[in-house]
């Protein structure tokens, strides 16, 4: 846990480099790809960040019950969002908050409420879009079904299946033009995938995989994933290829980030409470129970405080010294299209996380924020870089306007350099990760 805090890569004398990542720098990325391979929708990603933070002492609390000791190594599952936090001994009322937010979904196709889809002789599965993913890249691969089945009596269980879906593109014999106008997809006529030859039972298939009986299955959240397992590749193994690096790049980094945090001998008699949260929806807007734009964030905060003995006034003052990390994958300027990105700032894959910058508050990142991440940066021995958008591009958003509006917060939005972002399967630098999480792991030290 120590490597958080140390600016030497500790398993090799060399320099890492961006073309040749360190040891250190491929396990952390090869330890990235497990977690998201065991973390195929926002539920499962949840289970798994649950199921480290436990291996490394973290207990878990109900929202249901009496909060009156938050002190320690605590997290709280709110459906498919997470917040785990490590307040020290001596935390009261007083005590500000050093917070990481991400988030757990990703662009996908989500299934249908009636699934049973069929013609030509195939069984097909009913599936709406959800969020804005790069339709193209859904074809032609194996796809997995993941997410939760709510059952009789209150029960709820995660379900995985192996690769049963697939969108095959239509034959260029049967599309002429497509080589010269470019692939038109209709999202309701096009993308509907197959899964079967002959009657299939969707619902039977995932009762199955869940080892449940299908009759006790009355509703479920799920989605597809690409099946293809997580993979290094490059010259010199300097890239990382996989589902769903946003937005688990970010979660990753911060679980491991709390953990080292957690299990650290240097934090101070004024250490700031450690938190992450990670929240689901925000690729369709937050706004849920679970989202950013819900209360999750603020009941937890809330609570903690009152159980340190905290009233509103003092809460209030805890916040305004409290800092937030929105921790969202960005983009790297892309080879093939470098007039999509500004002419000076242009973030690299391998040169360190990425500070997102944007004048009308789509990122909320300013220059307090800067200079606080700077510092942890600085202290880590980690590059930092910069996004801003293209003039004639609109920007995208995150979580964090959204918690700053809420909380008030100091607020910094950065993430990790990808390209292909939204895609079903994105890139990433095998530096990279490792660096975010050291970054990181110093701005939760405070």
């Amino acid at each position: 846990m120590t490597d958080a805090f140390s600016a030497q890569d500790p398993l090799t004398d060399a320099p890492s480099t961006p073309a040749r990542p360190s040891p250190a720098a491929r396990a952390a990325a090869e330890d990235l790809g497990a977690f998201v391979a065991a973390s195929p929708s926002s539920f499962h990603a949840c289970a798994e960040a649950a199921r480290r933070l436990e291996d490394a002492g973290f207990t878990r609390l109900e929202e249901d019950a009496d909060w009156p000791e938050v002190h320690g190594n605590r997290y709280v599952i709110r459906d498919g969002a997470i917040i785990a936090w490590s307040a020290p001994p001596q935390a009261d009322a007083a005590t500000p908050w050093r917070i990481v937010g991400s988030h757990t979904d990703s662009p996908a196709l989500k299934l249908k409420p009636n699934p049973q889809l069929g013609a030509e002789g195939f069984a097909q599965v009913g599936v709406e879009v959800y969020g804005g993913p790069l339709l193209n890249s859904w074809l032609d691969r194996e796809l997995r079904l993941a997410g939760r089945l709510a059952l009789r009596g209150g029960e709820e269980v995660l379900v995985a299946t192996g690769p049963v879906l697939r969108l095959p593109q239509l034959a260029v014999h049967l599309d002429r033009g497509v080589t010269k106008d470019g692939l038109t997809l209709d999202p309701q006529r096009h993308m509907q995938p197959v899964i079967g030859l002959g009657p299939v039972d969707v619902l039977g298939l995932l009762a199955q995989a869940a080892g449940v009986a299908k009759d006790d299955v009355l509703g479920y959240d799920v989605v597809t994933v690409d099946a293809q397992a997580p993979a290094v590749f490059g010259a010199h193994e300097e890239f990382l290829a996989s589902a769903r690096l946003d937005n688990l790049s970010s979660m990753h980094a911060e679980v491991e980030a709390l953990i080292a945090v957690a299990g650290s001998s240097s934090r101070s008699a004024g250490a700031p409470i450690a938190l992450m949260v990670a929240n689901d929806h925000e690729e369709v807007g937050s706004a849920s129970r679970s989202g950013a734009a819900g209360p999750f964030l603020e009941d937890v905060l809330v609570r903690m405080h009152t159980a340190l003995g905290g009233d509103d006034a003092s809460r209030r003052r805890a916040l305004a010294s409290s800092i937030v990390v929105s921790a969202d994958a960005g983009h790297a300027a892309h080879p093939n299209y470098p007039e999509r990105h500004d002419p000076v700032t242009r973030p690299r894959l391998g040169a360190g996380p990425v500070l997102k910058i944007n004048a009308n508050q789509r990122y909320a990142t300013d220059a307090v924020g800067i200079a606080v991440f700077t510092e942890a940066c600085e202290r880590a021995a980690v590059p930092l870089q910069s996004f801003v958008a293209n003039n004639a591009m609109p920007s995208g958003s995150t979580i964090g306007p959204i918690t700053a509006t809420r909380l008030g917060m100091v607020t910094i939005d950065l993430g990790i350099a990808l390209l292909s972002m939204h895609s079903a399967r994105e890139m990433c630098a095998v530096a990279d990760p490792l660096y975010l999480r050291r970054g990181l792991a110093q701005f939760l030290h405070g």
